[in-house]
């Protein structure tokens, strides 16, 4: 038998309190019930991969959850009542528990459930093998449908039919190349590959916000590359991502070497501008295509409209580039910038130089402050300038003066200077 008793989260109080609570009278008639650890957090301790959200499946029906909770003080919110999800919280630690589930209906993007007893029927409705497993109150692990053996050979394989599967929801598509980035080796399920390419097109019927929040999450992965290159091989990523057609995804290999070798957290808005061109026009098209986040559509438009850096310039004039176009997009050039010249410096003894110059500016860039302008416009009205187009012309003509000289004069050598303008 294959167990989790020994992993720290299992031995959670917390954790055990919910489950004896939910357990209790099991295989005691009607009114008995069972739960178990499913998913995540069964997948995860077995590959020796830190657990986060514990989710937990239950026979019993969302209504008697609650009434369970409410009988032993325990806090439950019905965070999801139709789907048979209710989350309970026990020390600020919140448990997802889901009723045992069948699906009655499935249209690709939704579908219609039926409360059920069944663990094989749950463990079959689920997407992939390696998501369907269980562990009783004991830490056992429970396998319906073949998991255990795909985590060994860290297989990415569908549950059952694979075409059939991806049909109930087409996001399975993506799900399925997000896992195997994350928890695949060697090639993609040839099954799971085949359905996929054959379904690509039904991508589009799914909402933006499920297909960013997936390929988000895929590009995240600590190496999402060779998830990257089958999304291309069958197409998918060019469903999703057609400004990447052109460009293609050569970049992220050496980008990849670079955060690991630099301690950079993998960031996945930096990966998307690795595989789309510089091209403000388009990535705004595809900023509101794929909804993302005003923050994040801002940081690409920097990014695409910032010229190529020049590593030979001096600090102070850097420091005036930085003033004039802000940090970010700047910094996501330096960054795509220093993961090619690192690349290229393994043959390249200039490459090698202009690694160092490019990593010198790069942290210049991150730990910058922007210097605050200490005049503004009521300066100006004061001076003697009308209100009018002309008071923002004199402060960005002496903005512009004071950026020259890298912000070396202070309040009263402005306003000095104002009073000649003004004059």
């Amino acid at each position: 038998m294959t167990g989790i008793a020994d992993q720290a989260w299992f031995r959670d109080p917390a954790l055990g309190r919910i489950l004896a609570l939910l357990n209790a009278d099991h295989g005691g008639g009607a009114e008995g019930g069972e739960a178990r650890v499913v998913g995540g957090a069964v997948r995860n301790s077995l590959m020796g991969l830190p657990v986060s959200d514990i989710d937990i499946a239950t026979t019993l029906r969302p209504e008697a959850v609650m009434e369970r909770a409410a009988a032993a003080g325990v806090k439950a919110v019905p965070t999801g009542l139709q789907h048979g999800t209710v989350t309970l919280v026990i020390d600020g630690k919140p448990f997802e528990v889901t009723t045992l589930r069948t699906d009655v209906e499935t249209d690709g993007r939704h579908a219609k459930v039926a409360f059920s007893t069944d663990w094989k029927a749950d463990a079959e409705r689920r997407d992939l093998t390696i998501n369907a497993l269980y562990a009783d109150a004991e830490g056992e692990v429970v396998d319906l449908v073949g998991g255990l053996a795909d985590i060994e050979a860290r297989n990415i394989r569908f549950i059952g039919d694979a075409a059939t599967r991806i049909a109930e929801d087409h996001l399975r598509i993506l799900r399925f190349f997000r896992f195997f980035a994350y928890y695949g080796s060697r090639r993609p399920d040839a099954e799971g590959l085949k359905a996929c390419a054959a379904a690509r097109s039904k991508l589009k019927t799914l909402s933006a916000e499920r297909v960013w929040s997936e390929l988000r999450k895929l590009l995240g992965a600590a190496d999402p590359g060779r998830a990257l290159l089958w999304m291309r091989q069958v197409a998918v990523l060019t469903e999703i991502l057609p400004e990447s057609e052109r460009w293609g995804i050569d970049a992220i290999p050496s980008l990849v070497a670079t955060e690991k070798a630099l301690g950079w957290a993998p960031d996945p808005l930096l990966r998307l501008a690795a595989i789309v061109p510089p091209d403000a026009a388009r990535l705004e098209a595809l900023a509101a295509r794929l909804k993302l986040s005003n923050a994040e559509a801002a940081t690409l438009k920097a990014w695409a409209i910032t010229a190529p850096v020049n590593d030979e310039m001096t600090s102070a004039a850097f420091e005036r580039l930085l003033y004039r176009n802000g940090a970010d997009g700047i910094t996501m050039r330096l960054k795509l910038a220093l993961g090619v010249a690192r690349r290229k410096a393994e043959s390249d003894l200039d490459e090698m130089a202009r690694t160092a110059r490019l990593g010198k500016l790069l942290d210049q860039a991150i730990t910058w402050k922007k210097p605050q302008f200490p005049v503004n416009g009521a300066d100006v009205i004061a001076a003697g300038t009308p209100s009018g187009p002309r008071v923002g012309e004199v402060l960005a003509e002496l903005e512009n003066q004071w950026v020259e000289e890298n912000f070396a004069s202070d309040r009263e050598a402005l306003l000095a200077r104002l009073r000649q303008l003004v004059q």
